[in-house]
This record gives C-alpha cells, sequence and structure tokens, in this order.
C-alpha cells in the first residue's frame, strides 16, 4: 500500500517514447513540475501529451516542447507559448483542440469506465463537423484535419437539439501535483490548484503525484480528500525547495501611487 517512491527521476523512469501523458494544471496553477522536469532529463520523446495547455516557454511542458519531445497534443488552450504556434504552423507538432468542458469529461469518462457522452457543445461547428487542422506540413498547408464526430438528436424541454458525442480519452500516465497526500496515494488539492489535476489522474493508467506536504495514512480527514487512492499507483514528497520553485504565468500589478508633494501634505 505504500506508494512512495524516492524520487522524482524513479518515478518516471518507465515513461517510454510515444508514451501517451494525461498532465493536471491550468496554465501554470497546480502543474506537476518536478514530475515534467524529470521527464525532460529522462528522455523520452514522440510523446502524446494531454493537458488543458502547454506551459510557457520556458516553464512546464514548454521545457518538452522546446527540445521537440513531443509529438502530439490534446488541449483546449495554446496561449501564452510561441514555440507551440512555431511547431505547429511548421508541421513539426500535431494539434487537436478540444473546448475545455468537454475536455475534462473526456478525461473523467476513461478514469470511470465510460466510453463516451454527448453534449450540445460544438454541434453546428467543426468540432463536430470535422475538417479542423491538426497537423500542417513545412509550408504551412493543412495536411490532415479532424473527422466527422457522430451527432444524435434529442429532445429537449421539447424541442430537438442535436448533441455532439464525445469519446472518452485514456492514457499511459497521468502526471499531478497536489498539496497534501499520504502514502497511500490520497489526494488533496489546494483551491484553484485542483483544476484539472483530479480527471487528469483519473485518466492514466499510470498516475504519478507529486505532492508538497506527504502525511502518514490516517492523517487526511476522509471528508477533505478530492481524490481517492485507487486512481494514484506512485507518490512522490517533494522538498521544500521543490515546492518553493513555482511560477506566475502573467504578473499584473497596479502602476504605485504617486507620493504626496510637501504643499500637499501640509493642506490634508
Amino acid at each position: 500500500m505504500d506508494k512512495v517512491v524516492s524520487s522524482a527521476e524513479e518515478a518516471v523512469a518507465d515513461i517510454g517514447d510515444g508514451a501517451s501523458l494525461a498532465v493536471g494544471g491550468f496554465g501554470l496553477c497546480g502543474i506537476p513540475s518536478v514530475l515534467i522536469r524529470a521527464l525532460h532529463e529522462q528522455g523520452a520523446t514522440d510523446l502524446e501529451l494531454v493537458s488543458n495547455n502547454c506551459g510557457v516557454d520556458d516553464w512546464g511542458m514548454g521545457i518538452l516542447l522546446a527540445d521537440k519531445k513531443i509529438r502530439r497534443i490534446q488541449a483546449s488552450y495554446v496561449g501564452e507559448n510561441k514555440e507551440f504556434e512555431r511547431q505547429y504552423l511548421s508541421g513539426e507538432l500535431e494539434v487537436e483542440l478540444t473546448p475545455q468542458g468537454s475536455l475534462a469529461e473526456k478525461l473523467r469518462c476513461g478514469g470511470s469506465g465510460i466510453a463516451g457522452f454527448y453534449t450540445l457543445t460544438g454541434a453546428g461547428t467543426q468540432v463536430a463537423e470535422g475538417g479542423l487542422p491538426l497537423l500542417h506540413d513545412a509550408d504551412g498547408r493543412v495536411v490532415k484535419t479532424s473527422p466527422p464526430k457522430e451527432t444524435k438528436v434529442f429532445d429537449v424541454d421539447g424541442e430537438p437539439k442535436t448533441f455532439v458525442l464525445e469519446e472518452a480519452i485514456s492514457c499511459d500516465f497521468g502526471l499531478v501535483r497536489a498539496w497534501r497526500g499520504d502514502r497511500h496515494g490520497n489526494l488533496v488539492f489546494r483551491e484553484a490548484a485542483r483544476n484539472f489535476n483530479p480527471v487528469c489522474a483519473m485518466a492514466g493508467r499510470v498516475t504519478i503525484a507529486e505532492v508538497e506536504e506527504l502525511v502518514e495514512p490516517g492523517d487526511l480527514d476522509p471528508g477533505d480528500v478530492h481524490l481517492p487512492g485507487i486512481y494514484v499507483q506512485r507518490v512522490v514528497a517533494l522538498t521544500p525547495e521543490e515546492v518553493a520553485d513555482k511560477r506566475i504565468e502573467r504578473r499584473t500589478v497596479r502602476p504605485a501611487a504617486t507620493a504626496p508633494t510637501a504643499d500637499e501634505q501640509k493642506e490634508a
């Protein structure tokens, strides 16, 4: 039952070339940065990534992308990363864009044994009808597009509406980051860092969790557990330095207030 491994390097050692990965996080919030760095150093390539986004140019999945270790990515947002744009438009990277809610539910279904689901999202668009550009050639011409998806009309409040069939996603590995976790793999996520982490953990056949605080079994209140340990196979306890090493994707601050002059201070 003790799922703790000695290091991130040990945890990702068996991720091979061509593996598919479901990676938690949203922007740079809650990303498993230590496991990503260990995977980068391990050297696996031709990876197929499923994640909300792909980090930024020099952090998160961006470091895997920069060294061309990712062959394909399915995501809902690809901004903030110029190298991502360059590789996609030059034919070096296959990209499947998926509506954010649909992506989360596809991952959840993959971990729940559900083959797929019908949704209104994407009906009447290229998401359902096919034709979204997945891959370009070196000259920027589209050489691969998304296929059409099955649709079905359901009666909703007396009105016929078209729904799109979305199939579940399962991956070879899931990589996630948790605030607290025990040796059995039960995980608690902190506030917004919860994001895609639970569903990515569910979708991985082998899920590896890096935890900021490792506790003993029984220390977590069962009512506080966001993800049961049944979905987690390996746990990596982070050092204080690794916990503190976090990035802010985009910092926005207000201009500093102008200090009052001496005359203004007297008037006040």
